[in-house]
């Protein structure tokens, strides 16, 4: 799930776990090259208001966007965790069982699915909904708002209680507790942003500018 990686707006494909090595650490040189030179190129902006943003502004959570039969979570768990085991009859949609090398924290967590354990492991949106909706989402088709919240690229399997704390801050208020990772966090942050022609706070992108600079 590496930035140099494909498999990143494409979902699950053969290099998954290359992806997965490279993403732990800090993304190649050039990676950060294009992720600076693209954050100067990203619209300036105070906040738009919140007024109006619901979930399901972003479509039913967890839709089969890429009607591949799993939906969004199963594919970013199946993707980021290692030494999965499934639900049998799902043809490999339904994670039972996995571990997490989490990105956020450096912990490795055990992950199992049930009512009371799935959320040890949530699906993080880099870009949260939210912060999206403030920054350019409102206008946005409802299909787009729906590719935007199921795109691969804006999303990673993380430490579900970082995920909480992190909620719907931008790069101004939080950042991955794990040091090594922030490089990564912030260059792939620019790139969904880029994608999406979402704006940043003036905060947001001195944030930004200060991780990059020190990668």
């Amino acid at each position: 799930m590496g930035l140099a990686s494909l498999a990143l707006v494409t979902g699950c494909g053969p290099t998954q776990a290359a992806d997965h090595e490279s993403d732990v650490g800090k993304p190649p040189s050039a990676d950060i090259g294009k992720a600076r030179d693209d954050l100067k190129k990203l619209a300036v902006k105070g906040r738009a208001p919140k007024t109006g943003f619901e979930r399901e502004k972003f479509g039913p959570a967890w839709a089969d966007v890429d009607r591949n039969g799993c939906d969004t979570r199963n594919d970013i768990l199946k993707r980021d965790l290692r030494e999965e085991t499934f639900k049998k009859g799902t043809h490999d949609c339904i994670v039972l069982t996995g571990i997490l090398d989490d990105p956020y924290s450096g912990k490795t967590i055990k992950f199992t699915r049930g009512q009371d354990t799935s959320m040890a492991v949530q699906i993080d949106h880099l870009i949260p909904l939210s912060d999206a909706w403030q920054k350019g989402a409102q206008q946005w088709s409802k299909d787009k708002r729906k590719e935007f919240a199921n795109d691969p690229l804006n999303l990673l399997a993380v430490d579900g209680p970082l995920n909480n704390q992190k909620s719907d801050a931008d790069a101004a208020t939080w950042l991955p507790p794990r040091k090594a990772y922030r490089c990564a966090y912030i260059a792939r942050q620019v790139k969904v942003k880029t994608k999406y022609a979402l704006w940043v706070t003036a905060a947001e992108k001195a944030a930004m500018d200060g991780v990059l600079s020190s990668c």
